[in-house]
This record gives structure tokens, sequence and C-alpha cells, in this order.
């Protein structure tokens, strides 16, 4: 097989053994994961591609999968083979060097929706792929792509079974994919916005034999820390909180670091009075065990569908003359928070701050959220009139009349029923999906954002009837398996929400003032910005003469030692761009066949570097409008030979 070597990634554990680092001794050269390695970091050690010579950049390799659709995959590189998702989640293998096809992988289900990588393993001679279609994760054999019979049942576990809750009424599926340690894969998931749901439990799985080994519950059950903020019954009846962002680990210490979403129902939470622990949480778990070692909660009972967008990102900064370790949390409402890593200690100061109530019968906002001093905000917080498009006249007066209709007054302002509430950076972030990237080298940290406004309301509805909840045994005897779950209280659905809302223009562009998609680098060491730039163009506009406006962007950024911040995400233009690390400066860009609204993967094979990015149509973000060419298709850059 051809080596792999020079970039940070995800070096080989062994079951028993202490996790191997790139420093260990005959190491195995490490793998391009998903977010470029356990960290979370997305930053390549490559040097070949530099400031000067990405002019030179061509296109090396591209795959078409035949399948027209949209895609968030960011590639996996392994051994000289590079892993992806189709369109519908069928699971390949490429030749990394040249995008030939090793194997395809078809399971029987025709998967849809955002599937953001593959998840990698390897001890000694043995390697598998896990991949996920639907509510199953199947274990493949890396080298073949043919399903290994020995892991749960016919090579596959059900993300629906054990919840505690009878499976065939659960929903659970992989939108991002989660961690593994040692002999362990830790997983997440996505389940459900509304009522009926599942709860959102974080899992973790023999790796070999798919054996359930723990649970956390992030709907704390009886008896466990967190259970009174919630409902007496809510953990029978509620779901959300989940971890469907992806993870990020600490192979050294073993402790994964799981952020969370919010609690259902998104935006009326009268059925779940309470702070609604570990809904919107960054969770600190022991990786051996799934003890919790420590939280924080950025969003108290979230009405807003604040989920903690991304997987944190594992750093190591300087604060106070020393060396620390720490872990960075971006959030969609546009702030980064900085945590000690191991004792959880915010590093920068967070405020607690007063909001207003909610005037919607049964409804109950907290009456305070956390806000960090430092770093500030990387996107707008507060839409006002001199914030409002100048793109025309015509659009500039039809946006003031309809934010005078609006309730502007920033952050975690209450929706009501009366009029809609401005909620600015948008339902889609601020931060989103795709992750973050971190410079070891520098301290720089590099998010980008959607920087739009969106708004919404709340209408009422007729209640929902109670449902009741099965499982109690036949004739009385002993329940065999889990014991049965009382009667759950009605849903409280007396309110509903009246739906995503982008505000745009009377032409389809957004009704706030240019940037509408920005790239930020954070100095993590002083929380200071060190730049921030325009992400994205809209082509009809700068053939008009109007540049540099940014635009709605998803999938995110990768840095390297070569000085480069390498980016695709845009919404309204082809682009993978390449800027200065260091200042910003647009150094290089180049035109594809489709967007590529995913995180590119750089990685070195054969002594050659590459940068290669999934490309497909703009499908999955809200209200996403777009004439982009539909495609399903990989693509590669590489210098000349």
């Amino acid at each position: 097989m051809v080596g792999l070597s020079g970039f940070f990634g995800h070096a080989e554990t062994r079951q028993g053994a202490a996790p191997a680092t790139p420093a260990t001794a005959n190491a195995p050269a490490p793998v391009w994961g998903y977010g470029g390695g356990p960290q979370q970091i997305r930053y390549s050690a490559l040097t070949q591609i530099t400031k000067t010579n990405v002019s030179q950049l061509q296109v090396a390799w591209t795959y078409d999968t035949g399948e027209p659709g949209a895609m968030q995959t960011q590639p996996v590189v392994a051994d000289g083979l590079l892993y992806g998702y189709t369109p519908t989640h069928k699971t390949f293998a490429l030749d990394a060097a040249s995008g030939e096809v090793r194997w395809t992988f078809e399971s029987g289900l025709r998967g849809s929706g955002p599937n953001r990588g593959v998840m990698y393993w390897r001890s000694g001679q043995e390697a598998r792929v896990f991949s996920a279609v639907a509510n199953f994760v199947y274990a493949l054999d890396a080298a073949t792509g043919k399903p290994i019979p020995s892991f749960g049942t016919d090579g596959r576990i059900d993300l629906r079974e054990n919840l505690g809750r009878p499976s065939e009424s659960q929903i659970g599926r992989l939108t991002s994919p989660g961690v593994i340690y040692r002999d362990l894969i830790i997983l997440g998931g996505r389940v459900g916005e509304g009522l009926p749901t599942s709860p959102g439990d974080v899992r973790a799985y023999d790796v070999r034999t798919g054996a359930l080994r723990w649970s956390f519950h992030t709907i704390p059950h009886p008896g466990e820390a967190g259970y009174e903020t919630w409902p007496k019954e809510a953990w029978t009846y509620s779901g959300g909180a989940n971890s469907w962002p992806g993870m990020a680990l600490d192979e050294v210490r073993g402790i994964v670091f799981a952020p969370t979403g919010s609690a259902a129902s998104d935006f009326y939470g009268a059925d779940r009075l309470g702070t609604n622990l570990y809904a919107n949480c960054l969770i600190a778990l022991d990786a051996a065990t799934g003890r919790r070692l420590w939280h924080y909660q950025f969003v108290r009972h979230d009405i807003w569908d604040r989920d903690l967008p991304s997987p944190p990102s594992l750093i190591t900064i300087r604060r106070g003359g020393r060396t620390m370790d720490a872990v960075a949390q971006s959030t969609k409402h546009g702030f980064v928070f900085v945590f000690d890593r191991v004792t959880g200690e915010p590093v920068f100061p967070i405020e607690e701050r007063p909001f207003p109530k909610s005037d919607v019968p049964g409804e109950v906002a907290s009456a305070t959220q956390p806000i960090p001093t430092l770093p500030k905000p990387f996107a707008r917080q507060l839409l006002t009139a001199d914030l409002l498009t100048n793109r025309t006249p015509e659009a500039h007066a039809w946006a003031l009349e309809q934010l005078k209709a609006f309730r502007s007054e920033g952050q975690f302002v209450p929706l009501g029923v009366d009029k809609q509430t401005v909620v600015f950076p948008g339902f889609d972030g601020g931060a989103e999906w795709g992750g973050q990237a971190f410079d070891p080298a520098t301290g720089l940290y590099y998010v980008n954002a959607n920087d739009l406004a969106w708004t919404g309301g709340l209408q009422p509805a007729a209640a929902v009837a109670a449902r009741g909840r099965g499982g109690a045994a036949v004739g009385g005897a002993p329940p065999v398996g889990p014991m049965p779950l009382p009667p759950s209280p009605p849903i409280n659905n007396d309110y509903r929400f009246t739906g995503y809302r982008k505000f745009l223009d009377p032409d389809g562009y957004p009704a706030t003032a240019p940037p509408w998609g920005t790239l930020t680098a954070i100095d993590l060491n002083t929380g200071e910005h060190a730049w921030q730039v325009p992400l994205g163009e809209y082509p009809e506009l700068v053939a008009q003469g109007l540049k540099n406006t940014g635009s709605e962007n998803y999938g995110g950024p990768v840095v390297t030692a070569g000085g480069l911040v390498f980016i695709g995400a845009t919404n309204n233009d082809r682009k993978l761009r390449a800027f200065d690390k260091a200042t910003g400066a647009l150094v290089w860009e180049a035109v594809m066949p489709g967007p590529g609204r995913a995180t590119p993967a750089v990685y070195e094979v054969g002594g050659r570097q590459y940068v290669a990015i999934a490309l497909g149509s703009v499908g999955g973000g809200r209200g996403a409008a777009s004439t982009q060419p539909t495609t399903g298709k990989y693509i590669a850059f590489a210098l000349p030979r």
C-alpha cells in the first residue's frame, strides 16, 4: 500500500494498550480522519503547497459518483485509500492518488440527507471502516468493503435499539461520525426535533462485536445528576439533547467531548420546564466508561434551536505565561467558548446576562444566559436599520418597512405570537456543522460563519392527545429486558413554530447589509480577532460590480503548515479558495464543477500533497435556493508533477 505521512491525524489504537501518538516509535502512518483527526482541529503539517506555489494547483483527479444530489461528506484517507459516501449513502474507497474506484458498498437501503464521513479503525493488520445508512452503522473490511458478519447482527448495529424505549418507534441515524477510542466506537446521532422523538443518548459499542458497552443519558434518569432540571417524567417522553455534530477525543487522557443540541420541541418547551441538562452542553466523558467528568451548558431551556453546531476543537494555547490544553467550542449565535480541557474552567470570563421573559402561555424562559467576554463575537448580534441592505434603494426601503414589523432586540429574545422575532445570526448560524480549524504553531483559530438574519414566531395549535407507553408484560409476568416505562403526560403542543423564515429582499438576496458570510481568524492565546474577510459571492452581483458580499456557507476550513487556509463551503459560487493564514489575503481560487459544501481533506500519497473535496447540489440547507448544477462528484487538486 502507498504510505501517507506528514500530517496530523488519528494514530492506530490497540485494544488494552495506551493510544499511539505521532511520536510513538514504529507507529503506522496517521489517518486523515473526520475533522483531520480526533482532536478536530483540521490542521495539516504538510508544506509542499505554499503561498508561493499555490497558484500552480491543478486538478489531479475527479470522481463522479453517478448520483446527482447534495453532499456534505469530508473524505477520510488511510493507507493510500480515500473513503467517502455518495449522495444516496453508498460507501466507496478510491485510490487516493488517482481517484480510481477500489470498491463500493451498497447496503440495499437508499440514504438521503447529510452523511459527513466514515470512521476508520486499525489494529495490527486488521482495519475497518464504519459507515452509516439510515438507522444502521455497518462494519466493513477496509480493503474490500465487505461487511464483517461478526459485528452486531450480520455486520451492522441499529441505532434505534438500547434507548430504553420500544425500538420500532425510535428515530436514530448519524449525520456526523463519532470517534474511536481503543476498542470502543463512540456515537451520538440525529433524532427528531419535535415530539414524539427519541432521547439523544451518547453510546459506546465494542469495535469488534458491536456490543453496547456504555450509555450516557443526555436526558437524565431518576437518580442521575441533572434529573432535577426537567419535569419528573421527562426522561420517559422527552427527546433530543443529542450529539449530532460529531465529537472530539483526547486519546492520551481518555476523554471524549460531546456537544449536544436542543431538547424537543425546539421552540416551545412548556412540557420540559427547567434548564434541561444536558441539552445545549459540551459534555466531557470518560471515554472508557461514559462517566461524566464535567459539562458546560451554553443555552438554558433552549427555545431558539441553538444546537451546538460542530465538534469542539482540542487546542493548546499560552495563557499567563504557561502552556495549557484547552477545548474551544463555537456556537450558532456567533461566540467561541474556551475551557480548560481537564477541569472545564473557562479560559476567558463568562458573564451571566439577563434576558426577557416569554409572554407565551405555559412557557418559562431562562432569566439569564452565559455570554463570554472574550473572544468577541465573530458574527453580528443585533439587527438595526443601519445594518439593512443598500443593494438598491428599493430593497432598502422594503427591508426597512419589514424591520418595523419585527421584534429585533438581539440574542435570546423569546419568540412570540404577535409578531416575528429576528434571530441574528440566523437559525443556521453563525458557526455551522463544517467545524473549525486551529493552527497549533500560531494559536489562530479559523471559523467560517453565516451572517444572515432569520425570523421566527409561534402560533396557537390544538393540543396533542396524551400518548401511552407500551411494554408491560402480558398476564402480569415479570418483564423481559428493559423495565416498562410509566405512561407519559400529554405532550404540550399548544403552540407551534411558524417556520424558518430567512430575511430576504424581494429579489431573493439577504435583506441585511453585507457581509453575508465571513471567515474569521481568532487568536485564542489572547481572545482577539486577527482578521476577518467576506467568504463567498454571487456571480451575478459580481457582474454588476457588487463584490465581496460573502454568501451563505456550509462546510469548514483546513489550515496547513504551508501557510494556507483552504475552504469551499459557499452556496452561491462553485469555488475552492486558499487564504494566507496570517493575513486573510486571498491567494488562490478555482471554479469547480459544483459547489463544495463540505470540508476538504488534505493528505499526501507517494510524496505528493492533495486537497480533495466533495461537490454536491445546494439541497441540504434551509431555504437554499440556487441555480448551481446538481452534481455528486469528488475533486482533488495537486501541484504539477
